[in-house]
């Protein structure tokens, strides 16, 4: 199999390039001046009549439809934000441009143009082109205009191909981007600071997930990609900075499902004095303003589900949770009770769990987290799921912890966080002696952050808030790929016209 093979050219567009170099025409020139995008040129003239406008517009874009009829031609046109018809005359253009355009302008290259606006009897605003300009040849023919590109394999895999021919993907991703930006503004208008914190981590820590593990040649020494930023986080509250957060990627040696993917985004904020009641009350704030901002309201729909994220929301504990749910008072039974019940309804996992803590958690995750539509916090989780949380003020076995539930995925994560050294080097300890022992989840002993809390961190309240969940609940998306732009996949070698295949 040659290298072409696994390109998409196609030779006769590439004899067209070989013409258009021997005519002189410069096929991928360096700049063009760009005075109007398309929808400035609509909102300009969006009281055009049939005349041509007095004044000249310049603008540019890829080519999606070329219609010709005999010495006129019609063409669309699309640059990031809108498209627009295009009308060229031979008459106007004269015979060598207009046949130079009808001949080897196709759909998928990319052309500047200038001219004067007008409307069509159609009613169509439209440039009437005096003057046009290749700017870069497409080599690789588009998708069949009329159905766009359906085959979700090649979307994921070639996303640059899903931009350019489906709006919807691009307003996915222009949502997301405003999503962010959103938050941030959310942030820094309340004094939070962004900080960045190391990718490559010496030791993993701040949540229970297996890493990706890689390997440093000049330290000599091994490395792992961050499973969380947490924490780092919180040996800069130490430091003295008591309100911070970080957007951040961050990787997860697990499966691949619509809900996760290997790499993922969240934010992670941190404030000194505060505890997981304000946390949650500030996980409230930060949805509803997003959900407000973009859809204009409280409402949304998701997954078949009218969510409404009113204030305030509703808390129940998970045992509270689990007692609804699947009708168990856990506290009530002998952990062989609950493993015959557990045994009983296929709980998954149940085989290792030797607490009621352990028991309690896989309950909740079995029978309760599919019905929690509606936004929902479920809180104060057992300790042995927990060991970054601080113990329950008042209940024994319990961490002052919550998760976020909406549409039956957990959105977020928040701790009252443990600032005392002892009980966090114990519970590192513990962490450290399962990693031993096999579980490929537990997390590692960070001296170093042991020592930092050693320094003293104030009351802190944290949570972290999943961003690629967070934009398929605003965009109304039942995949995590399709929020992604690149998301993770076994490795392919496309073929012609777009085609994947695994290698």
């Amino acid at each position: 199999m040659s290298d072409m093979d696994h390109l998409c050219f196609d030779t006769t567009k590439i004899d067209k390039i070989q013409d258009l170099l021997e005519r002189g025409v410069t096929v991928y020139p360096y700049k063009f001046e760009r005075t109007d995008t398309i929808d400035e040129i609509k909102e300009r003239f969006s009281d055009i009549g049939h005349e041509k406008s007095a004044d000249e517009v310049s603008t540019a874009g890829r080519v999606y439809v070329v219609r010709q009829h005999g010495k006129t031609i019609f063409a669309d046109i699309g640059d990031s934000d809108g498209r627009i018809q295009l009308y060229l005359r031979k008459n106007d253009l004269g015979e060598e441009e207009f046949n130079l355009f009808r001949q080897y302008i196709d759909a998928g290259d990319i052309i500047g143009v200038v001219g004067h606006v007008f409307r069509t009897k159609m009613g169509e605003i439209t440039i009437w082109v005096d003057r046009f300009e290749l700017l870069a040849k497409s080599v690789c023919p588009l998708p069949e205009k009329f159905h766009g590109l359906k085959n979700i394999e090649t979307r994921y895999r070639q996303r640059y191909l899903d931009l350019i021919m489906n709006e919807e993907s691009r307003e996915t991703f222009r949502t997301r981007s405003r999503i962010i930006s959103l938050l941030r503004q959310f942030l820094f208008e309340r004094d939070y600071l962004e900080f960045e914190t190391p990718t490559l981590q010496p030791i993993y820590g701040g949540a229970n997930a297996r890493p990706f593990t890689t390997y440093h040649n000049y330290l000599d020494q091994k490395l792992y990609l961050r499973i969380a930023p947490e924490l780092y986080l919180k040996r800069l509250v130490v430091g003295g900075f008591e309100k911070v957060f970080e957007i951040a990627k961050n990787f997860r040696n697990e499966d691949i499902d619509t809900n996760h993917n290997p790499e993922f985004s969240m934010v992670e904020i941190y404030e000194a004095y505060q505890d997981y009641n304000d946390m949650m009350d500030l996980t409230e704030e930060i949805m509803a303003h997003l959900v407000e901002e973009v859809h204009g309201g409280s409402t949304l729909s998701f997954a078949g589900h009218e969510l409404d994220v009113t204030r305030p929301w509703r808390r129940l504990t998970m045992e509270e949770a689990v007692q609804e749910y699947a009708g168990i008072d856990v506290r009530a039974h002998t952990v062989d009770e609950l493993r015959a019940f557990a045994r009983e309804h296929d709980v998954e996992g149940y085989e290792d769990a030797t607490t009621w803590g352990e028991f309690l958690a896989l309950f909740f995750e079995h029978f309760g987290e599919e019905h929690l539509i509606q936004p929902t916090f479920v809180y104060d989780f057992p300790i042995e799921n927990s060991p970054l949380a601080k113990k329950h003020r008042e209940k024994e076995g319990l961490t002052e912890r919550f998760e976020l539930f909406i549409a039956g995925m957990e959105m977020a994560n928040g701790f009252s966080e443990l600032n005392d050294p002892l009980d966090q080097k114990a519970r590192l300890e513990e962490q450290d002696a399962r990693r031993r022992r096999g579980d490929l989840e537990a997390q590692m002993i960070d001296y170093d952050f042991i020592n930092a809390l050693g320094y003293g961190m104030p009351p802190t309240g944290g949570v972290g808030i999943g961003i690629d969940r967070l934009v398929m609940l605003l965009t109304g998306n039942e995949s995590i790929k399709e929020v992604l732009l690149f998301p993770q996949m076994k490795t392919a070698v496309p073929g012609p016209n777009g085609d994947a295949g695994e290698e």
